[in-house]
């Protein structure tokens, strides 16, 4: 699917962004990172924040062509057009993405002990990985927002 069929069916919106809230974005992204690496809070946790910092990039990526996600389904929307921006990620990144969404999904809101540290640990790279890919596209592609 296309940003075009994205934007045609509401699930995206137009969205001007800026230097400045790209920035804060990756800031929260390193944040996350940095916290998600602390080994003496559960798997669980650790897991949902690396999530957040994934879920921070896709955003990222999405505001770089001018949309937002629209209403409902915010994360599931912005992680589905992760392999429609550019050559960066491909749908396999972002179906591991969606898995990664719907156990975060468990276990934030129905029971804890849904990922083991293995879980944690692959998000965490995974995430790192997407933010060093991130950042070089930003810089070749948008050197204004970089």
């Amino acid at each position: 699917m296309s940003l075009k069929n994205f934007k045609k069916n509401g699930w995206i919106r137009p969205h001007t962004t800026s230097r400045q809230e790209i920035q804060d974005l990756l800031s929260i992204v390193t944040r996350d990172l940095q916290d998600a690496e602390v080994n003496e809070i559960s798997a669980d946790w650790r897991f949902g924040i690396a999530y957040n910092g994934a879920l921070k990039l896709c955003t990222i990526l999405l505001y770089t062509q001018g949309y937002r996600s629209g209403s409902g389904s915010h994360h599931m929307r912005t992680i589905a057009t992760l392999p429609c921006i550019g050559d960066l990620r491909t749908q396999a990144d972002a179906d591991y993405l969606n898995t990664c969404r719907r156990k975060r999904n468990i276990i934030e809101y129905d029971y804890t002990g849904g990922v083991t540290d293995r879980d944690a640990d692959e998000l965490i790279a995974f995430t790192k990985a997407l933010l060093e890919d991130l950042i070089h596209w930003l810089r070749s592609t948008y050197p204004g927002l970089a």
